[in-house]
């Protein structure tokens, strides 16, 4: 009787040993696949001047990125800057109008942005786009007065 009761508490041990090392070893392969998930963020925002969307299961993915890549994240977004300075010649005359109607264009863009973003991830966008509709709306308004 007590030679499998010794057995038991052997296999037991054997078993929590084991245990212990899918857990270490899972976890150390969990943070290898995270960089590196990271990494081709970084070299997709990089290359295509847009950021890699995870997919729909995923419902979050913060990562601080490194010193280097955000060098290249500014060198990419400096190349889209002087095709949009070309729309942004008639905004001074509007921003110089009123300041107020400048911002709510800013506001205007930045929701546009966050809609196309959320048919892209394929998040509801109901709300957004009553964001939108207001935003025009208090636009209409301020250009009337």
């Amino acid at each position: 009787m007590n030679d499998v009761i010794n057995e038991y508490q052997k296999w037991k041990q054997q078993g929590e040993d084991l245990r212990i090392q899918a857990k270490t070893a899972m976890e150390t392969r969990f943070r290898e696949v995270l960089n590196e998930a990271v990494q081709i963020a970084e070299m997709y925002k990089s290359d295509f001047g847009a950021a890699l969307k995870p997919p729909p299961a995923v419902t979050s993915f913060r990562f601080k990125a490194s010193v280097k890549p955000k060098g290249k994240k500014v060198a990419a977004k400096g190349k889209p800057a002087p095709a949009a300075a070309a729309p942004a010649k008639p905004e001074p005359t509007a921003a110089k109008v009123s300041p107020k109607v400048a911002g709510l264009q800013k506001r205007l863009a930045t929701a546009r942005k966050k809609l196309d973003d959320a048919k892209t991830a394929g998040t509801p966008t109901r709300v957004l786009e009553d964001k939108i509709y207001e935003i025009e709306d208090e636009l209409r308004l301020a250009a009337q007065a």
